[in-house]
C-alpha cells in the first residue's frame, strides 16, 4: 500500500501522544537523500588524508559489501581506522562544515513535517542509523530530534582510536540497539513508528508497529510487499536539469532587461524615482516568469497597510532577492553587508536600488550608516532587511541580528515579517542555479514599535523570530497566486 507523506502526517496527529511512543528515523536515505558518508570521504581525499592503499581497500571493502554480498560493516571498520589520532573536536568540526557545505541540502523537505509532526505529539523521537554521531548529530539538531542511536566511536582523552565502542550498528545489530533504547527508555515499541529505506533494515522496521518503507531499496519494497508495511515515497530534494540552466540563463537577462528598461523610462521622463520603481517591477516580474517560479502569498495586504516599513525576512536563497523585490514592488531599498558590493549579480541592482551598504567590521561606522537609514524611512523609502545577516544552509532560522528593529524604533515605523517557506528548494543557498516551482509566502500583520523601548527590545527581537518560526511550522493556508 502507497501513501503520501500527507496521509502519514495526518494520521500522527490523529494518533495517541506521548513519550511512550517512539518515532525511530533511519538517516542515510531516509531523512537525507543520498549517503553522507561520501561527502566524509571526498573531503578527506580531497584533503590529502586518504592514502592509495586505505582508497584501494575502502573501494573492495563497498563492491564486497553491496554488490558480492560480503561483510557490509568491513568498509566502516577501514574508515575508523583512518580516524586513529585525530581530536574529536577536529572532526566534530568536519561534521558541521559538511553539513553547511554539503548535507544540509540533501534533507528531504517531507521528512522534515514528519519529524515535526512526531515532536508536536509528544513523541519520543530518535535517528537510528550505522553512520556516525559526527555524520548524524547536526542534521538532528536542526530537526530537532533530541535522541541518537549509532555506530559510536571509540576516543581516549579526545583523541580517536580507530575503533568504534558499538561496532557498526547495521542489521540485526541496530534493530538490538533500537530494542534497548526503548527498554531503557520506556517505550512502547508496539505503538512506536519507524522509517528505512534499505535493505539491511528490515528487522528494524519489524521490531515497531508502525514500520514505513520509506523511498525503499526494491529488497525493502519486496519485503513491505511481503508483510504489508505502507510504501512511502517522499520527493527529492530538486536536482538542476535543462530546463533550470535555461530558466536561470533566462531569469537573468530578464532581470537586466526590466531594471534597463527602468532605468530608461526614468531617464526619459526624467523621474528617476519612478524610473526605479518600473525597473524593480519589469524585473522581477520577467526574471521570475522566466526562470519558471510563481509566488503564492498569503497576507498579501500586510505589504501595503503600514508604509514606509521596516520589512524583514528569512533568507535562504539567491532566489530570495527577486521574490522579496516582487513583492516590495515598489518605495524601498535594502540595507546589506558590504562585502555584497563585490558580488557581480549586485552590481546592476545596487546601482539602481542604491542600497545601504553596512561595514560589519566597524562598529562605530555601521551604527553611523544605520542612524541615515532611519533618515530615509522618514523621508518615504521602506527599508528590507535581512536579519540573519547570511543565506541559512536549510529553513530552519539562525540567530536575529537586532539592526533592523533599531532602526525601526528609532524611525517610528513597523516592522513586517516576511515569511518565505522554500525558496531553498528551488534554489539553494550555494546554487547559481534556479529551478522551477512554486515560492509559499506569509506576510504577518505589522508589529508597531511605537511604545519600544531599548531595555525591552530583546524581548521583541525574540516576539518577531518566533512568530516566524512558528509560521513556518505551521503554515497558513488563505493562499493568493502571483
Amino acid at each position: 500500500m502507497n501513501v503520501t507523506a500527507g496521509e502519514v502526517v495526518e494520521a500522527v496527529r490523529n494518533a495517541p501522544g506521548g513519550p511512550e511512543i517512539g518515532a525511530f528515523f533511519d538517516f542515510d536515505g531516509t531523512l537525507v537523500h543520498g549517503y553522507t558518508a561520501n561527502s566524509v570521504y571526498q573531503d578527506r581525499i580531497r584533503k590529502g588524508q586518504i592514502g592509495a592503499l586505505e582508497l584501494a581497500r575502502t573501494i573492495v571493502a563497498a563492491v564486497d559489501g553491496t554488490v558480492l554480498g560480503g561483510n557490509p560493516q568491513t568498509i566502516g571498520e577501514i574508515g575508523f581506522a583512518g580516524l586513529k589520532g585525530r581530536t574529536v573536536d577536529s572532526v566534530a568540526d568536519v561534521g558541521e562544515r559538511l553539513f553547511v557545505q554539503k548535507i544540509a541540502g540533501t534533507i528531504r523537505p517531507e521528512a522534515r513535517d514528519l519529524v515535526r509532526a512526531h515532536l508536536r505529539k509528544g513523541h519520543t523521537v530518535v535517528v537510528a542509523s550505522s553512520a556516525t554521531r559526527v555524520q548524524i548529530e547536526p542534521v538532528a539538531r536542526d530537526l530537532g530530534i533530541p535522541h541518537i542511536v549509532c555506530t559510536e566511536l571509540e576516543e581516549e582523552g579526545g583523541v580517536l582510536t580507530g575503533h568504534s565502542t558499538t561496532g557498526m550498528l547495521w542489521g540485526e545489530r541496530k534493530a538490538g540497539a533500537v530494542r534497548a533504547f526503548a527498554r531503557v527508555r520506556g517505550i512502547d515499541l508496539k505503538q512506536s513508528y519507524g522509517y528505512a529505506n534499505g535493505a539491511e533494515d528490515i528487522a528494524f522496521l519489524g521490531s515497531v508497529g508502525q514500520p514505513y518503507a520509506l523511498n525503499p531499496h526494491p529488497i525493502m519494497r519486496a519485503a513491505a510487499e511481503e508483510y504489508g508495511w505502507p510504501v512511502l515515497v517522499l520527493r527529492e530534494p530538486r536536482s538542476p536539469g535543462l530546463r533550470s540552466y535555461l530558466g536561470t540563463a533566462g531569469g537573468l537577462l530578464g532581470t537586466n532587461v526590466g531594471l534597463a528598461a527602468g532605468l530608461a523610462y526614468g531617464w526619459l521622463t526624467g523621474d528617476r524615482r519612478r524610473g526605479v520603481n518600473a525597473g524593480i517591477e519589469l524585473s522581477t516580474d520577467f526574471g521570475l516568469a522566466l526562470a519558471g517560479v510563481k509566488v503564492n502569498v498569503v497576507g498579501e495586504e500586510n505589504l501595503w497597510k503600514a508604509r514606509p516599513a521596516v520589512f524583514i525576512a528569512n533568507h535562504q536563497s539567491t532566489l530570495d532577492v527577486l521574490v522579496l523585490g516582487k513583492l516590495l514592488r515598489r518605495d524601498f531599498t535594502a540595507v546589506t553587508k558590504k562585502e555584497a558590493r563585490l558580488d557581480p549579480r549586485m552590481i546592476v541592482i545596487g546601482a539602481v536600488l542604491d542600497p545601504v551598504w553596512i561595514d560589519r567590521s566597524d562598529l562605530t561606522k555601521a551604527k553611523a550608516t544605520l542612524d541615515g537609514v532611519a533618515e530615509r524611512l522618514r523621508a518615504g523609502t521602506s527599508i528590507l532587511i535581512l536579519p540573519e545577516g547570511t543565506r541559512m544552509p536549510t529553513p530552519s532560522l539562525g540567530r536575529f541580528k537586532k539592526g533592523a528593529f533599531h532602526i525601526a524604533m528609532q524611525a517610528g515605523v513597523p516592522i513586517v515579517p516576511i515569511v518565505l517557506r522554500n525558496t531553498g528548494e528551488l534554489a539553494w543557498r550555494r546554487s547559481m542555479v534556479v529551478n522551477p516551482g512554486t515560492v509559499d509566502v506569509a506576510v504577518l500583520d505589522p508589529v508597531s514599535t511605537g511604545d519600544w523601548t531599548l531595555d525591552d527590545l530583546d524581548r521583541h527581537v525574540a516576539e518577531v523570530r518566533q512568530r516566524i518560526t512558528d509560521t513556518l511550522a505551521d503554515w497558513p493556508q488563505e493562499v493568493t497566486a502571483r
